[in-house]
């Protein structure tokens, strides 16, 4: 098990996911445990990526728990269908949103969020939770984060 990341800065999106993901996959071997593994996959993205809030929700007698995370406070519980993760939830799919004034039902956990990216995790066919990304700029979020995002979600042993 890796407990060090290298960072870099100044490269293309692309580059730093490709730095960052074996590093990832090496800090997530041999550990099984759930938790623990959250709470490296979110640090190793907020250290890489300085986005506003990084974080996991997952379902629990019906609702979105907040799990591991980096970044201010967050909401703690999230009905499906509600906000960004509710939705990403209910219809099993990611949800990019360029700017979370227009997204209907937005829950405003931070004030200073502006984008944000929803992947949902899946296991059997079936939601387990999702994985929550906010930045402070408009419009940050794109295919290559959903690509690269998802490649980091198959690594979780859930």
């Amino acid at each position: 098990m890796a407990e060090d990341l290298t960072i870099i800065k100044g490269e293309s999106k692309e580059e730093q996911y490709d730095s960052l993901v074996p590093q990832i996959q090496a800090l997530l071997e041999g550990e099984d445990d759930l938790i623990a593994n959250l709470g490296n996959i979110a640090a190793a993205l907020k250290e890489q990526f300085a986005w506003l809030w990084v974080g996991f929700y997952l379902v629990k007698d019906e609702e979105l728990v907040l799990g591991p995370f980096q970044g201010p406070v967050a909401c703690t519980r999230i009905r499906k269908g509600k906000g960004v993760c509710g939705a990403a939830w209910a219809e099993a799919k990611t949800f990019i949103v360029d700017d979370v004034e227009e997204f209907p039902g937005h829950i405003a956990c931070s004030s200073a969020s502006r984008s944000e990216i929803v992947l949902p995790i899946i296991k059997d066919h079936i939601v387990i939770g999702v994985l929550d990304v906010d930045s402070q700029e408009l419009a940050h979020f794109d295919h290559i984060d959903e690509l690269y995002l998802n490649k980091i979600i198959a690594m979780i042993n859930a």
